[in-house]
């Protein structure tokens, strides 16, 4: 068992909720920035409605979600009765869902190809509003992980300005087993690079990392649940 996952099986969930709290500003402190201009996303997907709305009770009120069928139907119902909750969409997204995603979603993080882009463009004209948007990197150049390559940022960000849509910053999953910590300070360039505040990084694992090398976005689960 991880030490992310012993610690959840022992506390509750507001208990749970403040730890991550304190180690988010206690990096923040570290790194001399504000603690308020992090946001912590709860990785909800996989977790049913009885395991979230303890969460939302202590005052956690943004949630990430892989899968658009499995967000849609768990929280019509929270949504209705917490109007304050922002969903964010985490997974890959196809580009047949994005209609769907733009209806749900507050913000999205894995936009990573120029298919995706156009389908949101059309999607978000079509509804009147879009959600906020991360452009999804490729860090360690994973065969097996969504993301675009290094190289495509450039062009991909153009291409989301291009359409007018709201491109926020860059998101990243460091490769397992390594050292997140070089490809943090990396993400962090290219969005410098690409006037790019928005930094969405960081896990249970490594979100005080994160949070040291910019993060203003960090995604939270297994450390904020009880298995």
């Amino acid at each position: 068992m991880s030490h992310a996952y012993s610690v959840a099986a022992m506390t509750s969930p507001a208990a749970r909720l403040d730890t991550i709290r304190d180690g988010i500003a206690a990096a923040a402190k570290a790194a001399r920035r504000d603690p308020a201009g992090i946001t912590l996303v709860a990785v909800s997907k996989g977790r049913s409605v009885a395991e979230i709305e303890p969460l939302i009770a202590s005052g956690q009120r943004d949630f990430g979600e892989n899968r658009v069928a499995e967000a849609a139907e768990k929280w019509a119902g929270l949504k209705s009765r917490h109007s304050d909750i922002r969903l964010h969409e985490i997974g890959q997204l196809q580009s047949n869902k994005a209609t769907v995603a733009v209806a749900l979603f507050d913000v999205i993080h894995s936009l990573d190809r120029l298919s995706l882009i156009d389908a949101l463009a059309a999607a978000a004209d079509r509804a009147g509003r879009c959600p906020g948007l991360f452009l999804q990197v490729n860090i360690g150049d994973e065969d097996q992980k969504g993301g675009c390559a290094i190289a495509d940022v450039p062009a991909l960000a153009a291409a989301i300005r291009d359409r007018g849509l709201p491109l926020s910053g860059l998101m990243a999953i460091p490769p397992l087993g390594l050292e997140p910590a070089p490809f943090f300070a990396l993400l962090a360039k290219l969005a410098q690079r690409e006037g790019l505040a928005g930094l969405s990084m960081g896990m249970s694992a490594d979100y005080r990392a994160a949070v040291m090398l910019g993060a203003t976005v960090v995604r939270v689960g297994s450390a904020l649940f009880e298995d």
